[in-house]
């Protein structure tokens, strides 16, 4: 008989009637382990992130938190795998800035960005940094752009991957600037920052979220931001309008359900989670790599992904960007 009435609530929930209410599942919820995956390899800011709050979610919701990297195609195989997941509270994705742009570079994808997944929150935002090795001739950026104009295209830059925001804003600041250079697509900020401050890449860029750590080590010089306005940590660096090119880009970071997971799970887990961002320690933690704190609600976050995949298709169309690049 039991078997049966799972079943029942098994079929129901694919049909989206019972994930609708979700009432009954929340109160029992969570029964299960609670898996987050995390769409790149360990050691870039995503993935530090869900670390920093595990320990937290699993004191609170008392159940186990598995993180799961499934890195590849800039987030969106571990997407894929999150899409096509239960939606019984089981299964969370914390994921990039790569999540708005990858129904533009990428035309294959097996899922809509908007419909198949829930949104739970906005986590913070960060403006991206370039940066050179302290060893090489690049004391500014105006110094990349000089030397691309006469080695063209062989200067290398490296990114968190093909189609990722970076890879935008240097093929847009590459277009305004008329200059070229060779994109360096790595799989994650992980691999990314390793390469960078071993001076394998000449030039990164990146959140500032992933590289301050470095920056303030002295182990990557910052050449300039990405955003509107200087970065209060870096106040020294300037920003790249104030190079005459014309571009505002930030990374961000933001929790995801699949589409039809009950809104009362989905409550909860918002709850759960800006709880653990808050504590002291994490806050001060991650703020002070470079996270700008959001915290939204799902609405503004599912409103926040519709106008990002909008603002950056027009980029890509505009700039005639591919992920192969």
């Amino acid at each position: 008989m039991r078997r049966a009435c799972a079943l029942a609530v098994l079929v129901l929930g694919m049909h989206g009637a019972f994930w609708d209410g979700g009432t009954a599942v929340a109160q029992s919820w969570p029964a299960n382990p609670i898996r987050f995956i995390v769409p790149f390899p360990p050691g870039g800011t995503t993935d530090q992130i869900a670390r920093r709050v595990q320990p937290l979610l699993q004191a609170d919701l008392k159940t186990t938190i598995v993180i799961e990297n499934r890195a590849g195609a800039g987030g969106a195989i571990g997407t894929q795998a999150a899409v096509t997941s239960p939606p019984d509270g089981t299964t969370f994705l914390l994921v990039f800035d790569t999540h708005a742009v990858n129904p533009s570079v990428l035309p294959n994808l097996q899922f809509d960005t908007v419909k198949d997944l829930a949104p739970i929150m906005l986590i913070g935002t960060s403006p991206m940094v370039i940066t050179s090795h302290p060893m090489s001739e690049y004391r500014s950026f105006a110094d990349v752009i000089a030397a691309a104009r006469k080695k063209d295209g062989l200067i290398n830059y490296g990114t968190v991957g093909a189609g990722s925001l970076a890879h935008l804003a240097m093929s847009q600041i590459a277009n305004e600037t008329k200059v070229m250079m060779t994109h360096v697509p790595y799989k994650g900020g992980g691999p990314l920052a390793t390469d960078a401050i071993a001076g394998h890449v000449p030039v990164a860029i990146a959140s500032i979220a992933l590289l301050s750590p470095h920056i303030s080590a002295g182990a990557l010089r910052p050449l300039a931001v990405t955003s509107a306005d200087r970065y209060p940590q870096l106040p020294d660096i300037p920003t790249v309008r104030e190079l005459g090119i014309a571009i505002d880009a930030q990374s961000w970071w933001g929790l995801l359900a699949p589409a039809r997971t009950s809104n009362d799970i989905i409550a909860r887990m918002h709850d759960a989670m800006t709880k653990a961002l808050e504590e002291p320690a994490v806050r001060r933690s991650l703020s002070g790599q470079g996270v700008v704190y959001r915290l939204s609600s799902p609405a503004v976050f599912g409103q926040f992904i519709e106008a990002e995949v909008a603002r950056w298709a027009k980029v890509v169309k505009d700039n005639k960007i591919v992920a192969a690049d």
